[in-house]
């Protein structure tokens, strides 16, 4: 009798992120998500609330729930750069090789 091999989320992972196309969307909802996580985590450091961190730049408590979701596509620098004003933050971006 054959033993089947246990398929692990790593295996799989590896195995899909052959796929050019599915390795690029794999990608950018990651970058998507660890920019929300850093922004929620920043948030939770500095004891700010969605309501709060909303009134202070001038958004909504859902907007900031999108943002914090990983789901949110339509950053603006300006956006980012309002969070890292009320966090006392500063925002970083970089380009690096591929």
């Amino acid at each position: 009798m054959k033993k089947e091999k246990v398929r692990t989320f790593r295996s799989r992972l590896h195995k899909d992120l052959k796929d050019p196309e599915f390795k690029s969307h794999y990608w950018e909802e990651r970058q998507a998500l660890k920019l929300a996580m850093k922004i929620a985590k920043i948030c939770e450091k500095k004891g700010l609330s969605q309501l709060q961190m909303a009134k202070i730049i001038g958004t909504s408590q859902l907007a900031v729930s999108r943002i914090e979701s990983g789901e949110y596509e339509s950053f603006t620098l300006k956006t980012l750069e309002k969070i890292a004003q009320a966090t006392g933050t500063k925002v970083k971006i970089e380009f690096v090789a591929a």
